[in-house]
């Protein structure tokens, strides 16, 4: 567990998109919400479409959000879904997540009662391949 105690308005703002996601397929509600180094707020919730299971994420939505107020650092993440089962970031998500962040990148895994799991970045995508690689291939 991350030693940084549970923000509970992060935690709020992920339950609140989470609760508005449009899911009328899988019915399986994801809310995420970021805090910025720069200490800014920015959600998301899963959308899906008719050609399921085309969709959109709940972090790729925050994450899209973050990106286009500005901010490129993501401090903490909290990733929310209902039922007994962590839901946490799919293999697509960790890769966005792991774009915008750094060794203090806390993702946190929460139910509707709170976070159930906090992990780093290296815990969640261990050996995982970032942009600094890309500028080493370019060197």
């Amino acid at each position: 567990m991350s030693n940084r105690a549970q923000n509970t308005e992060l935690f709020e703002l992920a339950k609140t998109a989470m609760n508005k996601a449009y899911v009328p397929y899988s019915r399986f509600h994801v809310g995420a919400a970021i805090l910025t180094a720069d200490g800014q707020f920015y959600s998301g919730c899963n959308v899906e479409n008719a050609a399921f299971p085309e969709g959109t994420c709940a972090e790729a939505g925050a994450i899209a959000s973050m990106v286009l107020g500005g901010e490129t650092l993501i401090k903490d993440i909290y990733v929310i879904g209902k039922g007994e089962e962590l839901v946490t970031p799919c293999g697509g998500c960790r890769q966005k997540i792991r774009e915008f962040s750094s060794a203090d990148t806390m993702i946190h895994i929460c139910g509707e009662e709170g976070v159930r799991k906090s992990l780093t970045m290296n815990e969640l995508l261990p050996f995982s391949f970032g942009p600094e690689n890309l500028e080493q291939a370019a060197s």
